[in-house]
């Protein structure tokens, strides 16, 4: 729940803001998306190495794209890309949960008894609980959000540096 908070938040922030994500943010999003879609794979199929695998190459991903971003912004007299949020900007807080998904990731690795299957009712996980029925639903529904914001965003092309508008629909309106 905590990954769809952020992909939420940055969504929120896009629609009632209308600040369009730049590339790296987009970039960031991904790697929050792959995240839930690691911890979606847990939910469904039960804890596996692998899942918790995908979960850390996405938030090494992420971490660098922020990482990338904090870099470009920190020199004096760059200026910075959107609004603070409580204080830092988005891919600043990015960097600290991407840190915080690998740090939690790697503390549930070490817990090898979720591995076990003897006396555990196996692939009817899914089947029982709300709570994760509504986590796998809201990740998926804000993943094809944020998907269908991009390619509206960037079309079938790059994106631009520092988008203004949603360029495929600026491309489709008629001309006058």
């Amino acid at each position: 729940m905590a990954i769809c908070l952020v992909l939420a938040m940055a969504f929120y922030d896009q629609l009632a803001h209308s600040d369009l994500p730049c590339p790296l943010c987009l970039l960031q999003r991904l790697g929050f998306v792959a995240v839930g879609f690691g911890l979606c794979l847990n939910v469904i199929h039960g804890p596996r190495p692998r899942h918790y695998a995908l979960m850390l190459i996405a938030a090494l991903f992420g971490i660098s794209v922020s990482g990338r971003q904090i870099l470009l912004h920190i020199v004096p007299g760059t200026g910075s890309y959107g609004e603070p949020f409580l204080g830092l900007h988005f891919y600043t807080w990015a960097f600290v949960c991407f840190f915080l998904v690998l740090l939690g990731t790697a503390i549930m690795l070490l817990s090898e008894g979720q591995y076990r299957s003897e006396g555990r009712v196996s692939p009817a996980r899914f089947g029982g609980r709300l709570l994760p029925k509504a986590a796998f639903a809201l990740m998926v529904l804000l993943a094809a959000a944020n998907s269908v914001s991009a390619l509206l965003e960037c079309g079938p092309g790059v994106c631009d540096d520092d988008p203004a508008t949603y360029k495929l629909l600026e491309e489709a309106a008629p001309r006058s």
